[in-house]
């Protein structure tokens, strides 16, 4: 009864009574005679440095990973942590999985440097990595699989405005590999009241390279490929053709347009955000993907407003820290789709009013007639107006 208590309630007195404890010195001569000692820290515990000789294999996935770095259940294996208590609970699970010689190092890193006992650092480009992801990599949901995924992403962000700004900073920040950055405007004095991308020392340069000058020096180690020009309907398929995701930061609905009818025939998420005055929205268009499930732009808006109904920031104005937190939030729904995380906005319409500082969520249906992305319904895309009406909602300019 007695026993069976401290298993339950005291998991490390329990560990104690079944896992042989050394010390420092003994694990240090132990190494000189074959036997393994395995750092079980999480990956970005090592970046300060680990036991030299040793072997780096989490705790938190060591039950997994040590059968193929450790085949043989003979072996003599050493587990050694920060202080050694996570050592002792793995010892433990591996004595169960049949290893017959685990033992735990009494007092962890901090005691092996403190006796000052030989000590390995990693490669300095990883220990960056490590630290610069560092909360990232905590995150049990994300981890080193899950940064390393966003390192491998690429992500297309239509616009370098209001909304572009915050979208690009933190993807940039969150270490998204690739950012394609595609705006054909320049800085204007007026855009620094909301486009923190830019500065005023940077008035009259093309926006993607101001963009690019930024977000290299927040993360140089992403890349980012700045394009100054405009999608349209001649370069749509090759600025999206690679990519993973794309951000909606476009100042008009001619290209919304020519964007979501790529985005479904090519199987892209839209990441679509807009703002005007004092309210904004934010949904994800994944009918490429979702056929029948997901609702393309669309789907939403058939047809382009009239001009005098859809007037622009220049004539309606804008709150400047809105298009920031609308950004926040399209910056959001983008890792989540590159991560495989949560439950993205398809579906729903996401409205934001500051001024009440209330969210309410609108449900979107799939339009099973639309011209796009309709399942009951087969004909030609209907062309949005070139000349349609720049629209407060997609704040660029």
């Amino acid at each position: 009864m007695g026993q069976h208590a401290v298993s339950v309630l005291d998991p490390l007195g329990s560990a104690r009574l079944n896992v042989t404890e050394i010390d420092v010195d003994a694990a240090f001569k132990s190494m000189q005679s074959g036997a393994l000692l395995v750092d079980v820290r999480e990956d970005i515990e090592r970046v300060s440095g680990m036991p030299a000789g040793a072997m780096g294999l989490s705790r938190s996935s060591i039950e997994l990973s040590i059968p193929r770095q450790v085949a043989a259940l003979d072996q003599p294996l050493m587990l050694i942590c920060a202080s050694g208590q996570r050592s002792l609970l793995a010892a433990r699970d591996l004595s169960n999985m049949g290893y017959q010689h685990v033992s735990s190092v009494q007092g962890g890193f901090a005691a092996w440097k403190a006796r000052g006992l030989p000590v390995a650092l990693q490669d300095a480009a990883d220990a960056e990595y490590l630290d610069r992801y560092s909360r990232h990599i905590r995150l049990p949901d994300v981890g080193l699989m899950g940064q390393e995924k966003l390192a491998r992403a690429r992500v297309l962000l239509v616009g370098a405005g209001g909304l572009g700004s915050p979208v690009a900073l933190y993807l940039a920040a969150a270490g998204v590999g690739t950012l394609r950055v595609l705006d054909d405007d320049r800085v204007e004095r007026s855009n620094l009241q909301r486009q923190v991308i830019h500065a005023d020392a940077r008035i009259g340069m093309p926006k993607v390279e101001s963009a690019r000058m930024s977000l290299l020096a927040l993360n140089p180690r992403i890349q980012v490929e700045a394009i100054q020009q405009r999608v349209d309907r001649s370069n749509v398929d090759t600025c999206l053709h690679d990519v993973d995701a794309v951000v909606d930061g476009a100042d008009n609905f001619a290209t919304r347009y020519v964007l979501s009818d790529a985005c479904v025939r090519l199987g892209k998420p839209l990441v679509y955000g807009a703002v005007q005055r004092f309210d904004g929205q934010v949904s994800v268009f994944d009918a490429g993907r979702q056929r029948g499930v997901s609702p393309c732009y669309r789907c939403l808006f058939p047809h382009a407003p009239r001009a005098q109904d859809a007037p622009n920031c220049a004539e309606a104005g804008v709150l400047g820290v809105l298009p920031g937190l609308i950004g926040l939030i399209q910056a959001t729904e983008t890792l989540k789709l590159v991560l495989g995380l949560g439950d993205s906005l398809s579906g729903r319409l996401l409205h934001v009013d500051a001024l009440s500082m209330r969210f309410r969520e609108s449900r979107l249906r799939p339009d099973p007639e639309c011209s796009v992305c309709g399942i009951d319904r087969n004909g030609s895309v209907e062309s949005a107006d070139d000349t349609a009406s720049h629209y407060c909602s997609s704040e660029s300019r």
